[in-house]
């Protein structure tokens, strides 16, 4: 089962819990030891800024895959570290990434060693809501995902996962895989909370990774076989056909998804039961047509249903997905009324121009 970490950073002496956290994490995705390091010192930055800029915030940890799909490279294990506050935020993030620049009378190299530090970077920030940085540590230098029977594909994904009450494990688990020009996006509930939830949503990630080729229904109803003898689960299951540009859904169970187009949203309903126990006996899929302008937002009931898009979701397509992932979470809650429930929520977003070319 997937190992999650939140660290609330309140005062100083959490910085060194977040360190330690982010060497287990390492350690756990079986990095080498020079990268190890690298997460501890991102990690390590990231909660020093937050007790200076915000006057805290959390660090969460999760353990993910690359944010592009790559052809059989979506279980290379990354430490994806998010550093989420509700402090004041910044009115100049590009110029907070230029080494030098501070307003904490500090030497003011952190966000630049940790965007130069990571594989992965990316940063939002609104005046008045607060700041969410992401960094993902990866066994760089000699990782090359790039597949010889597939080029990259124009869609990524990414998302945040977070324990209810800093449990070690979340119920929920999400999974992203390619099959040549497809992308298939599922997330899973597990009922309850704890290693339970957590066991029965890993199954589900298993089962979508020996069939991603199926359809969004089809693929509901093999999950359906290997949850049953587990608690069992909410899930949603999105196939994106990246050349025909048509998304297929299916979902059993309360996990929430919208779509975004242009400027408009509508949600896509899925039916009630429990994948694992009580499989409804009618499943019909959605079809959407899939543009440049579109997005994907899955998310589980930990989110409040009424959820409201805030300025990061509006963001141009090179804000990375994970980081729009957490500023859902953020933009839902505050530092006095958290998530209530395990929260997960994914994003399949495009990919900026140069990304995808």
């Amino acid at each position: 089962m997937p190992r999650v970490w939140e660290v609330p950073v309140h005062d100083s002496t959490r910085v060194r819990g977040v360190r330690v956290a982010a060497g287990a994490a390492a350690r756990r995705a079986g990095l080498a030891e020079d990268r190890v390091a690298a997460a501890e010192l991102v990690a390590t930055e990231l909660a020093t800024n937050l007790l200076k800029h915000a006057g805290g915030g959390q660090i969460l940890l999760d353990l993910v895959g690359p944010s592009v799909p790559v052809y059989g490279d979506e279980r290379i294990p990354m430490v994806q570290i998010m550093a989420v506050d509700h402090g004041p935020g910044m009115r100049d993030s590009d110029a907070a990434l230029r080494d030098g620049y501070s307003t904490a009378a500090s030497l003011g190299a952190g966000l630049g060693t940790c965007m130069r530090t990571a594989d992965d970077f990316g940063l939002h920030s609104t005046p008045g809501r607060g700041t969410i940085v992401m960094a993902r540590i990866g066994p760089r230098p000699d990782r090359d995902p790039a597949c010889p029977h597939t080029g990259p594909l124009p869609v990524r994904a990414g998302g945040v996962n977070i324990p209810l009450a800093a449990a070690d494990f979340s119920g929920d688990a999400w999974a992203c895989v390619r099959t040549s020009d497809h992308v298939t996006l599922m997330l899973a509930d597990g009922l309850g909370h704890g290693p339970l939830a957590a066991r029965a949503s890993s199954a589900a990630v298993e089962a979508v990774r020996t069939a991603p080729h199926l359809p969004p229904a089809d693929l509901l109803r093999r999950l359906h076989g290997a949850l049953r003898d587990t608690r069992g689960a909410a899930a949603a299951v999105a196939r994106l056909d990246v050349t025909a540009g048509r998304l297929s859904f299916a979902g059993v169970g309360n996990v929430g998804a919208r779509l975004r187009r242009g400027d408009s949203w509508h949600g896509l309903v899925s039916r009630p039961g429990i994948v694992g126990a009580h499989f409804p006996a009618h499943l019909p899929a959605h079809h959407e047509t899939w543009t440049d302008d579109c997005l994907l937002v899955l998310h589980s009931d930990g989110l409040p249903s009424r959820w409201s898009p805030g300025p990061a979701v509006h963001a141009p397509t090179s804000l990375d997905p994970a980081v729009i992932a957490a500023s859902i979470v953020r933009d839902a809650s505050s530092a006095a009324r958290p998530v209530r429930d395990d929260t997960a929520v994914v994003v399949l977003s495009p990919c900026p121009p140069d990304r995808s070319s």
